[in-house]
């Protein structure tokens, strides 16, 4: 289950920054430092080592995502990168199940009215959080406009977060 947090946007975008930076900075030298102890290894000195070179980078590329997704993945400094990947992987899938969602609030079923509004909030904090105000500003009338819809309903609009039981029940 995915919780919508409250965010800076600017915090958030110095803080993703910097953990590209330093993953970034760690592929780098993986790639080099695998790439020249290929060479050094299996090379031939004056001859065609692009294949060495290249599965040096490949091999840092592999070891990089390992240890992102790995021992890295629960480190305080990539939490706001994994939140931002997080919220981004919620909200596609909602995409993915858009026309049922839509079909869902036309026909007032609860559970599509509530996954919308959570989308609606996702997809705020993430134009918010990327420094997005001109698509932010699109959405603002329809998210007005569902938000009245399930006070009306008598629906609580603060659904910040995404059961995955409502996207099985779209889905089924």
């Amino acid at each position: 289950m995915f919780e919508l947090k409250p965010c800076d946007p600017v915090t958030y975008r110095r803080q993703t920054r910097r953990s590209t930076l330093i993953v970034a900075a760690l592929f780098l030298a993986l790639a080099m430092s695998l790439s020249s102890l290929a060479v050094m290894l299996f090379g031939e000195p004056g001859g065609d080592n692009f294949r060495f070179n290249v599965g040096g980078v490949f091999a840092g590329v592999l070891i990089t995502l390992a240890l992102v997704r790995g021992p890295f993945w629960t480190q305080p400094w990539l939490a706001p990168a994994v939140y931002g990947w997080q919220l981004k992987r919620s909200l596609m899938s909602v995409t993915n199940v858009m026309h049922k969602v839509t079909e869902g609030v036309q026909a007032n079923d609860p559970t599509a009215i509530k996954l919308l509004r959570f989308y609606h909030l996702g997809l705020t904090q993430m134009h918010a959080l990327d420094a997005n105000s001109s698509a932010q500003a699109q959405l603002l009338s329809e998210v007005e406009a569902h938000k009245a819809k399930m006070q009306a309903l008598g629906l609580e609009t603060e659904q910040t977060r995404l059961d995955p039981a409502w996207l099985e029940q779209l889905r089924g």
